[in-house]
């Protein structure tokens, strides 16, 4: 991309949509449209279709989308699903239309097969069945990878997708019902210590593994990818590391001081046994992970004990 080049980031005000716009600025590029405030409602086409026609972006980074945890999907499948559809046809479909040069779009690692060959090679897209706790979820994202895919068939158009890792960071969702793994086990454990309690409780067995991406090296990725790839298969963006659900609490237990007992609800759903992406694709490019985990845990609990109200 050129510095000068007019860059949107479709939702600016998500956690990957602003570690984008951060890296965007630390890198020089300086006609940013649509920046957080200034953006169109994103499930109105027309709304959008007059977005693209005042500012006539060339680059676009499509982030924006409705997510959540385990407990969000179960409760919230068909809003997860409509929201997301809506998006990704009213934003590629502006695209195509206003001549964008190239479009990432990000899809989520759920989108691969509930018993997937790990690592998850971008091959085993619809392998096998999907995880059902996130299946209305994981649907709509593919059917934003397939209409990517679809565009680039039918009008040549250098459209792509990228499969990131589950994300975290400050400004994450630390809301106990519809953030993520990570952000729901801070704020519980946080609650716990200044509550004085003795246990804390954790949906299912603690077995499934995770790989976790800290959103400063995702958008880093998402520049790189960018820059560096275009092609119609999706890229992983992920850095080859993965803990189990048990590890990643007893680090947040020790991060946060939390002195009691966690107990884990066997009765409540695993979601995926494990999710690790195989992002040797993007390492060959030359993109590698800034951040190591413990660092990126320590400074994402570090800014939400200073900026979320636990009250």
């Amino acid at each position: 991309m050129e510095k000068h080049a007019k860059i949107y980031v479709a939702g600016a005000q998500t956690l990957i949509g602003a570690a984008i716009l951060r890296e965007l600025n630390h890198q020089g590029y300086n006609n940013i449209v649509g920046r957080e405030g200034q953006e169109a409602c994103l499930t109105d086409a027309a709304q959008v279709d007059a977005f693209f026609a005042q500012n006539t972006p060339e680059y676009v980074f499509l982030t924006a989308g409705r997510s959540g945890g385990i407990w969000a999907n179960l409760k919230y499948p068909a809003d997860l699903m409509l929201e997301n559809l809506l998006v990704e046809c009213n934003i590629i479909h502006a695209a195509y239309k206003y001549r964008v040069k190239k479009l990432l779009y990000l899809a989520s690692s759920c989108c691969y097969p509930k018993h997937c060959p790990q690592p998850m090679k971008e091959g085993y897209l619809l392998t096998d069945l999907l995880e059902p706790t996130n299946e209305a979820y994981a649907v709509a994202k593919i059917a934003g990878i397939k209409l990517c895919q679809a565009y680039r068939k039918q009008y040549r158009v250098d459209f792509m997708c990228g499969i990131p890792a589950n994300c975290f960071g400050p400004g994450d969702d630390f809301s106990l019902e519809d953030s993520h793994v990570i952000g729901a086990l801070m704020h519980k454990m946080h609650d716990a210590k200044l509550q004085g309690l003795k246990q804390v409780t954790i949906w299912g067995t603690g077995k499934p593994r995770r790989e976790f991406i800290y959103v400063g090296d995702l958008a880093i990725a998402c520049v790189f990818a960018m820059d560096n790839y275009n092609d119609i298969e999706p890229i992983n963006l992920g850095c080859g590391e993965d803990f189990s659900i048990a590890e990643l609490a007893f680090m947040i237990k020790k991060l946060t001081g939390f002195q009691g007992k966690l107990i884990f609800d066997t009765s409540k759903p695993d979601g995926m046994p494990i999710k690790l992406l195989d992002s040797h694709k993007l390492q060959k490019l030359g993109w590698i992970p800034t951040w190591s985990f413990e660092k990126a845990l320590a400074k994402t609990y570090a800014w939400f004990a200073q900026n979320v109200d636990t009250d």
